[in-house]
């Protein structure tokens, strides 16, 4: 199988975190599946720039990267994080590497519009496609690429890209079968319950009623394009919880009628589950 997996920058702060979701995507990778990992960092991104004394500037709510912010999220993202994460993995007997988009122009972005204005977010950008070519040369050659959240302008320029919706376009560009959200929460939360899963159709029902906000609000919107371009399955995993990405990994390998309920997180789908299906995820 062909799996996205996608760190939230909250897990890699925690060392026994990151070395128990290093030894699971080292486990994937050794059964055969070709992985491509994409992390954020956005807290550790925004502690450095308060240490280093710049100021974090915001338009309607969003961070606007000059140059200066930006230079700091390359270091934090493609330096300090990413070699974090890919020597955790390494460690676990799966060489992995990591790569930056302006390895081989591995990924490739445009400039964020805001406000009817390219690049009016300075140097945040969006996806717009991969170096697919570069990347399965690396599967072939038995290593485990681990992206940090940066395209390459072109201009020349990186870009800082919402690391959910990168996750998602990767999933997307490569035919993935499956894309795996690892967060800091359970899954999709409804209150204290954890939703089994979520349609498409119900996720500007669930941002509307304010079931869900903040962060979970773009891993939906990501989840539904992922879905929308042809990746098969979509799940939110707490990554905190022991073995909760071997299983959300597994589970696209089974019946639907297998233990459903067992199963970590939230699956995003794309049409409501039949009536008995439903039936087993709420048992």
């Amino acid at each position: 199988m062909r799996i996205v997996i996608k760190f939230a920058g909250a897990l890699l702060e925690d060392d026994a975190t990151v070395r128990s979701l290093a030894r699971q995507v080292a486990a994937l990778a050794q059964q055969g599946h070709e992985i491509l990992v994409v992390h954020g960092g956005g807290r550790l991104f925004t502690a450095t720039l308060k240490r280093m004394a710049i100021e974090s500037k915001f338009v309607s709510g969003l961070r606007v990267t000059d140059r200066e912010a930006r230079d700091v999220a390359v270091m934090v993202f493609a330096g300090l994080l990413n070699k974090r994460l890919a020597a955790a993995i390494s460690a676990e007997g799966q060489p992995a590497v990591g790569i930056s988009a302006a390895d081989a122009r591995c990924f490739v972005a445009e400039p964020m519009v805001h406000n009817e204005v390219e690049g009016g977010l300075g140097f945040v950008g969006y996806l717009t496609g991969l170096n697919a070519q570069f990347i399965e040369s690396l599967w072939h050659e038995g290593l485990l690429p681990v992206a940090p959240c940066l395209g390459l302008g072109s201009d020349n320029e990186l870009y800082n890209i919402n690391a959910d919706h990168m996750a998602a376009a990767c999933a997307e560009y490569l035919s993935a079968d499956q894309l795996i959200y690892l967060t800091d929460v359970a899954g999709v939360l409804d209150g204290e319950r954890v939703l089994s899963a979520v349609t498409c159709e119900e996720i500007e029902r669930l941002v509307q009623c304010r079931v869900v906000s903040g962060g979970m609000v773009l891993k939906l919107e990501a989840a539904k394009r992922a879905i929308e371009g042809g990746v098969r399955e979509v799940r939110i995993v707490g990554g905190t919880s022991s073995d909760a990405l071997l299983l959300a990994s597994h589970a696209a390998e089974t019946s639907p009628n297998d233990g459903v309920a067992s199963i970590p997180g939230t699956r995003v789908l794309r049409e409501p589950l039949s009536a008995a299906q439903a039936a087993l995820s709420a048992a």
